[in-house]
């Protein structure tokens, strides 16, 4: 591997959290046995990886894939008759800076490899961040290639999703009041960044709804378009902002086309209205993108 390469699946570990993914599946443990008011096990945390090798391995592979591993089915001895109940433990135990999965960031550099290797002219853009993973990985190959001429944006609200407005996303209401985890403020996200050594005047972020940020922000054109906005409403106001400023043989990536209904609505639409006829291809479950031919 090269130098960069290296680098790069290192910062990939890392905001997976997968160096130290034993933690999250011993928080797991210990906050199951505390909702059930059983006692914990102290060896068993100590030794997670030997004595719960199937736990560890199951949320490994959820990490590769971008799949949600915080539930756990979880068995009370105390009830009677004895039950089992799932618990979800994600605002307990999350503790990795994206949600993407390896593949999906895999998919990240591959893009911007092609974009490097032919000149593609334009910045690299991500509307919705969460934590800024996926940002902080494309900041981190602009660096490691010394690629000094081009920006990248980080856009989001930095206070959760939007709550639905539109009927294309009814039933899909993640705002703060219902899914705190997902509301990350914007200087959270800046020291996630600091952290890493990568906040500086190649960073440019886009604090708001997309509605009211993408139209009027100062991008000449963009070599990689990411969409993870979830919704349709989201995933539109972005596509309606910002693909036309994708410069042929630029990408777009959708992060939950193949998860969420409304999100993949949104491309198809946008797509049939404009006569994009670029292939869709697949990244994993939920990740999808095309290369802009024209």
């Amino acid at each position: 591997m090269t130098l960069q390469n290296k680098y790069l699946e290192l910062l990939k570990n890392i905001l997976l959290n997968e160096i130290y993914l034993e933690n999250e599946v011993r928080f797991l443990y210990i906050f199951a046995m505390l909702s059930i008011n059983q006692k914990v096990d102290g060896s068993l945390v100590r030794e997670i990886g030997k004595r719960l090798p199937d736990l560890v391995e199951r949320t490994k592979q959820a990490r590769q894939e971008g799949r949600p591993w915080w539930n756990l089915n979880v068995s009370d001895p105390s009830s009677s008759p004895p039950s089992t109940k799932m618990l979800s433990l994600r605002n307990l135990c999350e503790f990795s800076h994206t949600m993407a999965g390896r593949k999906r960031l895999d998919n990240i550099t591959y893009c911007l490899d092609i974009i490097r290797n032919n000149n593609v002219p334009g910045d690299l853009i991500e509307t919705g961040v969460w934590r800024g993973g996926s940002s902080i990985l494309m900041r981190g190959y602009l660096s490691i290639y010394e690629m000094n001429d081009r920006k990248v944006w980080v856009a989001d609200s930095f206070e959760g999703l939007p709550v639905p407005s539109l009927p294309q996303d009814a039933g899909y209401d993640f705002s703060a009041s219902k899914m705190p985890i997902l509301a990350v403020s914007l200087e959270e996200v800046q020291e996630n960044f600091s952290r890493y050594n990568l906040l500086d005047d190649q960073v440019h972020f886009l604090k708001g709804w997309f509605s009211d940020t993408l139209s009027k922000a100062p991008i000449e054109q963009l070599a990689l378009l990411r969409l993870d906005g979830d919704l349709y409403e989201s995933t539109m106001d972005s596509l309606n902002a910002l693909y036309h400023k994708v410069t042929t043989g630029g990408f777009i990536i959708v992060d939950d086309y193949g998860d969420f209904e409304p999100c993949r609505r949104a491309v198809t639409e946008f797509r049939e209205t404009h006569g994009i006829i670029d292939p869709i291809e697949k990244i994993d479950w939920a990740g999808a993108y095309w290369r802009k031919s024209q």
